[in-house]
């Protein structure tokens, strides 16, 4: 399978769905296969994409108008073209080249958003478009300690980073899910422990999404500020709040990784 016009697009990948999974109450897993995709790149670690789908209601998509690559300015432009795929932000939870798959996790909650209802219908063969943008996470040979923060829209990242890391690393992963039912297996360094924190078995105490996570970060303090490498990803809050805390506590700012994935208020999924 290839683009309706022929084209093979330098960073572009078509691609489609080879088969869905239930993996989590608030997870679907859904793995791409066919098309380019086994010649995606493998970059490990929270390696992301842009995602290319469908058009919801079953109307024609024009993946023809997927450019070759998404700068900021090129970003805007698509953004506001009519005719345009649906476009979200996603991370690669598994990659196999040597069957030519993809796993990717999506959070679903219902009918809310574009990307998790398409995610909790789709079928085999359904058609989408990958554009590889890289890591976010940098491995500092330096760093002595690894604090990793954030939400169910984060887990896929932060697993794959915890997969990755070396086997003598040392840490701390904090991963707030809705309910403990989402919590899922985790490979990683024995050194890094991880606290899963559910806002069910939490009630109202819980808050706002992110919250419970925010809260946890702010009673970390750590042993060597100097040398510790932070990833704080998910609800804005907790990248924003969080790196505030860690650069009081004597973190450079240089070995903070942060990024807002989504806003409460304003649906992302």
């Amino acid at each position: 399978m290839g683009f309706d016009d022929g084209r093979k697009l330098k960073g572009a990948y078509a691609a489609e769905v080879v088969r869905t999974k239930q993996v989590t109450p608030h997870m679907v897993r859904v793995t791409f296969g066919g098309g380019d995709v086994g010649q995606f790149p493998q970059r490990g670690f929270d390696q992301w994409f842009r995602l290319f789908l469908p058009r919801p209601g079953g109307e024609d998509t024009n993946f023809a108008v997927v450019p070759e690559k998404l700068g900021m300015i090129d970003y805007l432009k698509f953004m506001t073209h009519g005719d345009r795929p649906p476009l979200r932000n996603y991370t690669v939870r598994e990659h196999r080249p040597d069957l030519g798959e993809i796993d990717v996790d999506f959070v679903v909650h219902g009918d809310l958003g574009i990307a998790g209802p398409w995610a909790g219908r789709a079928q085999p063969g359904d058609r989408v478009v990958l554009m590889d943008q890289g890591k976010g996470f940098d491995l500092a040979p330096d760093a002595t300690f690894h604090l990793l923060v954030g939400d169910e829209s984060a887990l896929p990242a932060i697993l794959g980073i915890l997969r990755d890391l070396p086997p003598h690393a040392r840490g701390l992963a904090i991963m707030e899910i809705p309910d403990l039912a989402d919590v899922q297996d985790v490979s990683g360094p024995d050194g890094v422990e991880v606290r899963w924190l559910s806002r069910s078995a939490e009630g109202a105490a819980a808050g706002q999404p992110g919250a419970l996570a925010l809260a946890e970060l702010r009673s970390f303090t750590p042993e060597e500020p100097a040398t510790l490498s932070a990833y704080l990803v998910g609800e804005r809050t907790i990248p924003a709040e969080g790196r505030r805390h860690l650069v009081a506590a004597g973190v450079p700012k240089s070995r903070i990784t942060f990024v807002g994935y989504w806003r409460i208020g304003k649906a992302q999924a």
